[in-house]
Formats: C-alpha cells, structure tokens, sequence
C-alpha cells in the first residue's frame, strides 16, 4: 500500500485492502522476503554468529516461536532481541487514543470494542511506527505482577466512578501495553519465581489474570527472553514450566577467533574524530586487545562459569587509544601511535570485567591483569618472531642473541608512558641488534612499525625469561634476567618487580 498514512478512518482501511496479521506472522513474512533477496534477516552488526545463532534464529521466527537468547555475558543477546524489530512492518494500524494498539480489525480492549461499536466505518485510526512496538524490560528481584501484567487503579475507580468489577478500572502493565509488538525480557532467572508463573498462561492461553478479574485478552506479542546459564546456580532459576512454554531456546557463544573479535571491537568502539586521525592503531595491538579476552576465557585465575565479556576488549581498546592520546598531549605532538607500554592503562579495563577464582584473588586483579597482558604477548611473539626458547636450544645462529648479551653486560632500558616520540625512538636504537632483527623478519615496515615491533620483542624476550622486565611507577624497565636475581639492591626502589602501580 502506499500512503498508507493517509487512511484515516476504519472505512478507508477496510477499502484499501488491509488484512490483519498477527506479530509472528508479519515477523515471518518480512523474514522470507529477506531471506529470498540473500540480505542478512534484520540482524545487521552481528559479527561471528553468521553460521551458528542467527540461522536458529531465523529457524526460531519461521516457526513462530518465542525464543530464550542463552549465554554468558557480553555476548550480543540484547542486541540480537532489539534487532528483531528490523524484521516487524514499518507502520501498522490501530484505533486511534487506543492504550493498547488494538488492531481496528480486530479490538481486545473495553476501549476498542466500544468505539468501533459507537463509530463503526468512522473510526478514528493511527498509525504507529515499528520502532514503537518493542518493549524491554530487565528483569529484578523487585518486579511486581502488577509492573509486568497490570493491577486495579483505585484513583481510575474513584474518578470515573466504576465499580471495582468494571475492566475499565484496571491499570495495564507492560505485557498487555505490548501488544502487537515485541516483548523482552532480560535476565529472566532474576525474576522471582512467583512472578515467572505468571506469565504462563500469557504464553500458553495468551490471557493475563488480574486479581479477582475473569479476563480473557488475546493478546499478540513475540516473547524474547535472555539468561545467562550460570543464573541458574547463582542468582535463580528459570522455572522449568516456563521454560517448556518457551518453544526455542538459542544458545550464543563469544567470538570463536581473534579477526572476528576484532571486527566486533573495531564496530563498537567509540573514539572521537580526532583519535581516529591522530592515533595511529596497529594490526599488531587490536590483535593484542583481543588475544588478551582470549587467554582471559582460558585462565586459572578467572571464573570460566561466568565468561569475559566482549565489553572487555571494546573498554581495553579505547583505554588503549587515550592512553597514547594523553602522551601525545603531554608531549605537545600533533600526531602518536599505539605502544606496547600503552597497555599498562588497559589494566582499569580488564579488573573490573574477570570475577576471580580463589587463586586469582589470592593474586589480585591488577597483577592477573598483568598476567594475562604478558601471555598475550607470548601468544602473538610466536606469529611474528621464531620461538626464544627452540632458538636458544637450537644449533643453528639465535637471532636474539645480540640483544640479550647487551643485557647480560648490565645495561638496563627504561620505557616511560610518557616518553616523547624521538627519547622513545632513541631508547629503542639504543639495543644493539634490536633493528636488524625486526629487518631480518619484516624487512617493509614504516618506522612506526619497526619501532613497536621493537618494543614488543623486549616484552616478548621477558615473558620467555630472556630478560627481566620490572614495573615502574610509570612504565617498564628491562635488564639481564640473572642479574636482575642476584644482583638487586635493597635500596633500589625506581624498579618493582612484585607489584604493579595498581
């Protein structure tokens, strides 16, 4: 239909043809055709579920299900609900100053059967955007019946001048105000059992019960509900009747590879213009942020029930950028590029997103932080350098030789987060051996490369216990590793190799 918005009355619906749909039905049908034309089904910025959560899903909608979204944190569940309304019509229908949107072809309300009754083919109608048609609620321990499916409004009774026994007095809550829409809710086993059991019969019958009411409202909504596994332990429970009136319940997962979490990171993050333009970011340390959530899922120290959002790279990465903006600001630079030493403002990122095991709070969050910086490191040295380890052992000339002899001689190197561009160029030139070898492997590199490859072979070396890397109040030091052991003086206190500055 075009102009649909100019139909204004019952009448003029009727005669254009207008057939009505229930939710589900429209939602299936805006799916087929999407899915004929090969476009992505509505859910445009969902990276990595492409062959997994997203055909469930569209599996899910084809059979007019109500779907449960489950898995761990930070793993696109909510996004996923919101998205679904891109598959809903853009306008539809409904009697106009109707609290619930009936449909002028098919009213469930007081309201609505009264005024078609009163005005027949001259009632009045609207037209509401899908965007209006989606409800979300995150479910609390607090959340009343009366919020989700609605209560008797003694002031309506008084005002009005009804009998508690008259539907009028009643005062909707959200389900009923959803009607012809989308309804989630989030968290699902946060909510009480009691209140979970009443929303049974919506789900089953499609009527509410409402105190003493005897009321049947056909109400047409599509339920989608999110939960995290653990809840089922931790905080509640989904009741297992609920669950079976739930027809299909989707499991998500994290990003399954590092490019594909980078992509997600690289989406969601939010920098200023002048980041963009004046930071320059590496492939070496996106890929860095997200090997970091990687050996997070994988750690000792971190509770794996409870998972580690995709939320912890996207916060790292824009650490990570303001950290190397703030130096480039203190240094008067016009321009600057991400540095190894840059990870250490990552740190508030990643300590308040891990919940820790015993062995990790024995630990500490700042030094697992710490921890779990360095083996990303050693992860991504292997891809870029030859192993330490198998070339110390080997017969064969180790590349890394000329480096870690310039420290077994007592030389140390300090990089400061502060350190303007040319002292950390300077510091780095300063290791014999350290450029020719970054040559050898990546002879085309910009200098900006060249010199964070540089950095990133130090902390590669230490974290293979080739050299000894301390922290300072503002940044690393690396010396020769037995010297470091056997030679440290107690009066040293610009280098601390037990404790973090957080």
């Amino acid at each position: 239909m075009s102009n649909i918005q100019n139909i204004t009355t019952l009448g003029q619906l009727k005669a254009s043809g207008y057939k009505s749909e229930s939710v589900k039905d429209e939602l299936r049908r805006n799916l087929i055709t999407q899915l004929k034309k090969k476009e992505e089904g509505g859910f445009e910025g969902i990276i990595g579920f492409e062959d997994t959560v997203i055909p469930d899903l569209q599996t899910a909608i084809l059979s007019r299900h109500n779907i449960l979204l489950l898995g761990l944190r930070g793993q696109a569940k909510t996004r996923i609900a919101r998205l679904l309304v891109n598959l809903l019509d853009e306008y539809v229908p409904y009697i106009e100053e109707s609290e619930l949107f009936d449909d002028p072809l098919n009213p469930i309300s007081w309201f609505g059967h009264n005024i078609v009754q009163e005005k027949g083919d001259d009632t009045p109608i609207a037209w509401i955007h899908r965007s209006e048609r989606y409800t979300e609620k995150l479910a609390t321990p607090d959340v009343t019946v009366a919020d989700l499916i609605g209560d008797v409004d003694p002031i309506k009774a008084a005002t009005m001048k009804l009998t508690y026994s008259d539907e009028r007095v009643i005062h909707f809550g959200l389900i009923p105000r959803a009607h012809r829409g989308i309804f989630v809710i989030n968290e699902l086993p946060d909510l009480q059992a009691r209140i979970q059991v009443s929303l049974f019969n919506i789900l089953q019958e499609r009527d509410i019960q409402i105190r003493g009411f005897k009321l049947r409202l056909p109400l047409d909504i599509q339920f989608v509900f999110t939960a995290n596994p653990e809840d089922y332990t931790n905080r509640g429970s989904i009741v297992t009747p609920l669950k079976d009136r739930i027809e299909s319940q989707i499991l998500t997962h994290y990003p399954r590879s590092v490019e594909i979490s980078r992509k997600i990171t690289q989406q969601e993050a939010s920098l200023t213009p002048e980041q963009k333009v004046a930071v320059e970011a590496d492939g070496l340390v996106k890929d860095l942020v997200e090997q970091i959530a990687f050996e997070a899922r994988n750690s000792e120290y971190i509770d794996k029930k409870s998972g580690v959002s995709a939320r912890l790279t996207i916060a790292a990465y824009e650490n990570l950028i303001s950290n190397a903006e703030r130096r480039m600001i203190i240094n008067h630079e016009s321009n600057t590029f991400v540095r190894v030493s840059d990870f250490l403002g990552v740190i508030p990122a990643i300590t308040g997103k891990i919940e820790l095991v015993y062995e990790g709070e024995l630990e500490g969050p700042a030094k697992v932080a710490n921890i779990l910086i360095g083996k990303a490191i050693k992860t991504l040295l292997l891809k870029y350098f030859p192993d330490p380890e198998k070339a110390k052992k080997s017969k064969a000339p180790n590349p890394y030789s000329e480096i870690v002899a310039w420290f077994a001689d007592g030389n140390t190197l300090s990089v400061l987060d502060d350190l303007s561009a040319v002292a950390y160029k300077n510091a780095l030139n300063s290791v014999p051996g350290l450029k020719a070898l970054i040559k050898k492997f990546h002879p085309s590199l910009t200098e900006n490369q060249q010199l964070l490859l540089m950095e990133f072979i130090l902390h590669g070396l230490a974290e293979f216990s080739q050299l000894s890397k301390g922290f300072l109040d503002n940044g690393f030091a690396f010396s020769d590793m037995f010297n470091s052991l056997f030679n440290l003086q107690p009066d040293d206190d610009d280098l601390d190799l037990d404790d973090d500055r957080y």
